[in-house]
């Protein structure tokens, strides 16, 4: 095994006298790809601003190999300084890199490399960063949240940028769909703490809840009950994390409805507020276009000859790149901006609450319970009931004694999470989310599925993530292009199948036959679809068939002798009388379980690989 171009060994650091990091290591071979996680807050920023010689620890050893080139992304880049932005990028080469580079990589990442660093908004800073440490060509990347203010083609040009460099990658991101597609190892940091597992992050969550549980385990036989309220909140995340097969077929069973409904028209346990249900027909677009005024006055079409329905219940995800207009078409939808030609009718008893990409803005010396509260006692009303406002706090993954603290005191994420507690306190029935995963990390984007996965109400969602639009969305809006828009049934991985492609940036001009960054961003994005695209299957086999006849029964069957063992099992005097029949029964619980929990995978399997046939 080759010598580490970075280690870190027993690294030790406090603020305020609190540890943030007690004992933490990390390990960095030639050509790694090493996913950085924990929950917001823990010090994963911290650790990387370490690795990069930004900030010293308290204790501990830090090894660079001296060969060895280190490049280090950060949130918030800083191009003072800098006349241009070309000038910025190229500071970053050294004599044998090559001159070229930061002029393709500004080109690819839609930045104009003449333009004023001061003038550039907070997506085109963060695009000019990552030209700055992917020019030279570096041996070691360090990269925290890449994909923040990225839209589709960025982030999935990235990720074929990334897949081909021959630097060992440490990555910090929030985006699951970028950490399972490029990372081989992962390291939890966890209560100051590393731990390190020798596979991607797509298998990290399984593990983690594997740890967690014995550690649970470990906290009963030594009578920890206090320590483990305190961490109430990593294990109730965990629970949360478990995937609800039932969730899942109703989700399907949704989008099944939503495809079969588009054919007959010819068109394309978390407390909320409780809204009075809408009508059956919640928007019909008919013919809608809207136009602003192009660079030379010409107008420039954002939506064009669009029709929609939109029923009760769905729960539409619209994608594109940034400047497609899927903020236009969100405020045409709910009637907000009327459009130049067409007509949009809304529906009956419509309660609409949105949570747009600026958020509301929250007061940096109030309090949690008096954002919710606004100031007016310790109860919030929720669904028509009065709660207190540290349960309420709980639910949003907050711990008691944060109820009392400033707003200034949080972190990004524990203030996106603040943000939804306030607006989903809200009766609703129409929720319009603006990219709401912006800046929430992975615990508060588990917390935010499994609320809307609860809430009732029709939801019309713009996101750049593709995981959590898997997750949600019943069908999805696509940007194709010069204001057309066309809907695919599915979540985002269902319209890549049917449209062959994920979210393109528009293709500069070709010069003389040379291939230009955006036709490498283009085709960069395809290489990345094509891996998770499903095989197509002529049909079914005779086996795939008898399975998919026979499993609902099994399935059923399962279901009742789980019941009648969970009913004789909860016979207190069972046990005593007979504890062999006790264990017996118990023994048979669990397996039981294990195979209801098998059988419905394989059901819910068969019946996407049914309908994608079908289709």
């Amino acid at each position: 095994m080759a010598p580490p171009l970075l280690q870190l060994r027993g690294l030790g650091l406090s603020f305020g006298g609190k540890p943030l990091l007690d004992g933490a290591d990390l390990s960095v071979e030639p050509g790694a790809r090493i996913g950085l996680v924990g929950r917001n807050g823990s010090g994963k920023s911290t650790l990387l601003k370490i690795a990069a010689g930004l900030v010293d620890a308290d204790a501990g050893e830090v090894f660079r190999d001296p060969k060895a080139t280190i490049r280090y992304l950060p949130q918030e880049p800083d191009l003072k300084g800098y006349p241009t932005v070309i000038a910025y990028v190229t500071s970053a080469l050294g004599p044998v890199d090559d001159p070229s580079r930061p002029a393709m990589l500004l080109e690819a990442l839609g930045v104009d490399g003449n333009a004023d660093p001061k003038t550039l908004s907070g997506g085109e800073a963060r695009r000019a960063a990552l030209a700055h440490v992917l020019a030279p060509d570096p041996d070691v990347l360090l990269l925290d949240e890449p994909t923040n203010h990225l839209d589709l083609p960025a982030i999935e040009w990235l990720e074929g940028e990334l897949a081909r460099a021959r630097a060992a990658i440490v990555l910090i991101s929030h985006d699951r769909r970028f950490l399972e597609r490029l990372t081989r190892a992962t390291v939890w940091l966890d209560r100051g703490q590393t731990r390190r597992m020798e596979q991607g992050f797509a298998g990290f969550e399984d593990w983690r809840d594997q740890v967690l549980a014995e550690e649970e385990r470990s906290a009963h036989k030594l009578d920890r009950k206090i320590a483990m309220e305190e961490d109430w909140v990593r294990y109730g995340v965990t629970a949360r994390r478990k995937r609800n097969m039932r969730r899942m077929r109703e989700l399907q069973d949704m989008r099944t409805a939503r495809r079969e409904m588009r054919r007959a028209q010819g068109t394309v346990a978390f407390s909320t507020a409780d809204a009075e249900t809408s009508g059956k027909l919640v928007i019909e677009a008919e013919g809608i276009s809207k136009s602003w005024p192009g660079v030379d006055g010409a107008p420039l079409a954002v939506v064009r000859d669009l029709s929609l329905r939109v029923m009760r219940g769905d729960r539409l995800g619209i994608v594109g790149p940034n400047g497609a207009g899927k903020t236009t078409l969100l405020n045409l939808l709910t009637g907000a901006l009327a459009p130049d030609e067409g007509k949009v009718k809304l529906g009956t008893k419509l309660e609409i609450v949105t949570l747009d990409q600026r958020r509301e803005s929250l007061a940096p010396d109030t309090t949690l319970a008096d954002a919710l509260t606004g100031g007016r006692g310790d109860q919030v009303a929720v669904g028509g009931e009065m709660r207190h406002v540290t349960g309420y706090l709980k639910d949003f993954l907050f711990q008691p004694n944060q109820a009392r603290q400033p707003v200034k005191s949080l972190s990004g994420g524990e203030r996106g999470r603040l943000m939804l507690a306030r607006a989903l306190a809200r009766p609703a029935n129409l929720l319009v989310l603006d990219e709401p995963t912006n800046d929430l990390d992975l615990e508060t984007l588990d917390l935010l599925q499994d609320l809307l996965a609860e809430h009732p109400a029709t939801v019309l969602l713009v996101s750049h993530d593709r995981d959590f639009l898997d997750r949600v969305a019943t069908s999805v809006l696509m940007a194709e292009g010069n204001g057309r828009w066309v809907e695919y049934a599915g979540g985002y991985s269902d319209m890549v199948a049917q449209r062959g492609a994920g979210v393109t940036a528009k293709a500069a001009p070709r010069d003389s036959g040379r291939e230009t960054g955006r036709d490498t961003a283009a085709r960069a994005e395809q290489a990345a679809e094509r891996p998770r695209e499903k095989p197509r299957t002529a049909k079914l086999s005779f086996k795939q068939k008898h399975a998919l006849e026979t499993l609902p029964r099994r399935i059923e069957a399962l279901q009742a002798e789980i019941a009648a063992l969970q009913t004789a099992l909860a016979d207190p005097a069972l046990f005593t009388r007979d504890p062999d029949g006790f264990a017996a029964k118990s023994k048979r619980l669990e397996a039981a379980q294990t195979d209801l929990d098998a059988a419905e995978t394989e059901w819910l399997e068969l019946e996407l690989l049914r309908e994608e046939i079908g289709g």
